[in-house]
């Protein structure tokens, strides 16, 4: 039963934070001077047009009915339409999400699988040179800014050694011969796609590589000195069979920080798809911003949070079903 308290009392939290979240974004857009009509003024439109611009989009009304519509759409999936291109928002976001996701996702994976293995490695060496100096390589590149990563990748492996392209996410003649005939997601599957992903995908994994390394390393320090440790060693198991089941016992810690490192990541795409122009929603984020396109902006911003948020909301979660002096704590306070 605490169980299941603890989790109406997550899920409540979640849903005000979602709440709060969409009502300043759309306090905090509708509070920055000027809109989409106004920068069409500065093209010459008249004022006739500019006011039924306005009323068109909504922009005419009191700010308590657009408060109220813009929640109404947000529950109902109604979130307008691009006031730069005329097309529905989602429909501009769908595809570029799917351009984030699919590179972000695959490189945290892989940033945690090969961190953690690293990092178990140098939590077993006791007293060797890698376990005192060996986490300064990935924490050197993690702590580098991921534009820095990204353009010292582009300088030795496509300018000095011209190896993976560093522009876009295909090429041109790739979209022409499938783009415009197959589905969205046949991109992926090419060979011409692969090759322009080798870049953005390293300079994500090297960013985020350094995070599980640590802490993957620091668990393994603590649970070598358990008592299950020594024994363990008393029952005469081989030293990779012992250090299997002290990653086992380590990798919590690391396990429940890989959704805020995969939202960390998604929040930080701006600078890795303009760096390497990945058709992405960091990219559209700043094409929108600059042209003043608030549906969208509002959009974009609203996605990373919800991300954000659930992905809290699952590392709560978790640590309510494996630890339950966690979903007991929370009882016992009341």
């Amino acid at each position: 039963m605490s169980r299941l308290r603890y989790l109406a009392k997550r899920s409540v939290v979640t849903l005000g934070l979602l709440f709060g979240i969409a009502s300043a974004l759309f306090f905090f857009f509708k509070a920055i001077p000027g809109d989409y009509a106004t920068l069409i003024a500065r093209s010459g439109a008249s004022a006739e047009q500019l006011a039924a611009l306005r009323a068109r989009w909504g922009l005419d009304q009191p700010l308590h009915i657009q408060y109220y519509q813009f929640l109404v759409n947000m529950l109902t999936g109604n979130v307008g339409q691009s006031r730069r291109l005329g097309v529905p928002v989602w429909e501009l976001v769908k595809p570029r999400l799917m351009n984030s996701f699919i590179l972000v996702a695959p490189a945290i994976i892989i940033a945690y699988a090969v961190g953690s293995l690293y990092g178990a490695l140098m939590g077993n060496e006791s007293g060797t040179l890698l376990e005192k100096y060996g986490s300064i390589p990935p924490t050197a590149v993690g702590t580098m800014p991921n534009f820095f990563i990204g353009i010292v990748l582009i300088f030795f492996f496509s300018s000095m050694v011209p190896l993976f392209p560093s522009y876009g996410m295909v090429s041109s003649e790739t979209y022409q011969e499938i783009g415009n005939n197959l589905p969205h997601y046949r991109l992926y599957l090419t060979t011409d796609f692969l090759w322009h992903y080798m870049l953005p995908f390293s300079t994500i994994v090297l960013q985020f590589l350094y995070l599980p390394s640590l802490i993957m390393r620091s668990s393994i320090i603590d649970t070598r000195e358990q008592e299950f440790a020594y024994f363990y060693r008393l029952t005469g198991l081989s030293k990779y069979r012992r250090t299997g089941h002290l990653i086992k016992h380590a990798s919590f810690p690391v396990i429940t920080l890989f959704p805020v490192s995969l939202a960390r990541a998604i929040s930080g795409l701006v600078l890795v798809e303009v760096v390497f122009n990945w058709p992405g929603i960091g990219k559209l984020l700043v094409t929108s911003v600059l042209s003043r396109d608030i549906p969208v902006v509002q959009f974009v911003f609203l996605l990373v949070a919800v991300w954000i948020v659930l992905g809290n909301f699952a590392i709560d979660i978790l640590y309510g079903l494996i630890d339950p002096r966690v979903a007991g704590g929370s009882d016992s306070t009341e």
